[in-house]
């Protein structure tokens, strides 16, 4: 990292850089006390909408944990604040973080289109068949893609290389994680509640949808680069509600944001998880860096 600090905080070079805002699996309830220093306007609101403050219950529930990891991401874009971008990006729900940092939206209705995304998967992880994910490790996209379509999975991540994530019914999961092996893969059962990014959370999709139409939105200042898509946002609510049950294309975005001249990544968020996935999509090219 190079250039000014601001707060204590190294600053990138602005230049060059894309921002990346994390998504679930990055919760950390030590984080209140920085969402209380940086963010008290935005944590009053989200106590409001869910009836607790999220960060102590992050484990219990994807209602709690997706608005607690928004509202962490956003504090601690409040204290970067850089004077310029090249680009940023979110994985999942960062993507809300990221449209929100970038002017596209408020930070106060991003942190109610958080509460209500994760209480719409929650609900719809809860009603539907028993679902899980489970992540396939140093194999090809086309070693998890078969062995998907054996078992009745979709493709929910594609990460980085030898890297993504299938998600499904608990029984294809179970069958999914024994089979692996005969495909060259590593399986690993995540600990979620739901399959998320896959046509299990339609109902979901299509909530979020309607709460998405009513908000707000405006050209962002500076690009952002959709999972759903891995170019830069042009219909929000569309992009937005259909990456719910889509794949996210995380290892293509990497390849785009360098494309457009991107040499150096901030992780801002909770956790380190986009760092690393930096280090793995791009191991000769930028800087890493973390917010």
């Amino acid at each position: 990292m190079d250039g000014r600090a601001r707060n204590g905080v190294p600053m990138a070079s602005p230049r060059t850089t894309a921002y990346l805002f994390p998504g679930q699996g990055a919760q950390r309830a030590d984080a209140l006390v920085a969402v209380r220093r940086d963010a008290p306007d935005l944590l009053a609101c989200c106590v409001d909408l869910l009836g607790d403050e999220p960060f102590t219950r992050c484990d219990e529930s994807t209602r709690f944990a997706q608005p607690a990891i928004l509202l962490a991401s956003l504090a601690a874009w409040r204290r970067v604040a850089p004077d310029g971008a090249r680009a940023f990006a979110g994985h999942s729900l960062g993507e809300l973080s990221a449209l929100a940092a970038a002017g596209a939206v408020s930070q106060i209705d991003a942190v109610r289109l958080a509460v209500i995304r994760g209480e719409e998967m929650a609900r719809a992880g809860e009603r539907g068949e028993p679902g899980s994910m489970l992540a396939l490790l140093k194999g090809t996209p086309e070693a998890a893609t078969a062995l998907a379509g054996e078992h009745g999975l979709a493709l929910a991540n594609d990460n980085a290389p030898g890297q993504l994530v299938v998600s499904g019914p608990r029984a294809g999961i179970d069958a999914a994680r024994r089979g692996a092996r005969e495909h060259g893969l590593r399986a690993l059962e995540l600990n979620v509640a739901g399959a998320f990014h896959s046509p299990a959370m339609e109902p979901a999709r299509a909530a979020y949808e309607r709460a998405l139409t009513a908000i707000d939105w405006r050209a962002p200042r500076f690009p952002v680069y959709s999972g759903l898509t891995a170019e830069r946002f042009t219909d929000p609510v569309r992009e937005l509600s259909q990456a719910v049950v889509a794949p996210v294309r995380w290892r293509e975005v990497m390849v785009a944001l360098v494309a457009a001249g991107c040499e150096r990544f901030v992780d801002v968020g909770p956790g380190d998880v986009l760092e690393k996935l930096v280090a793995r999509n791009l191991p000769q090219e930028g800087e890493r860096a973390a917010a």
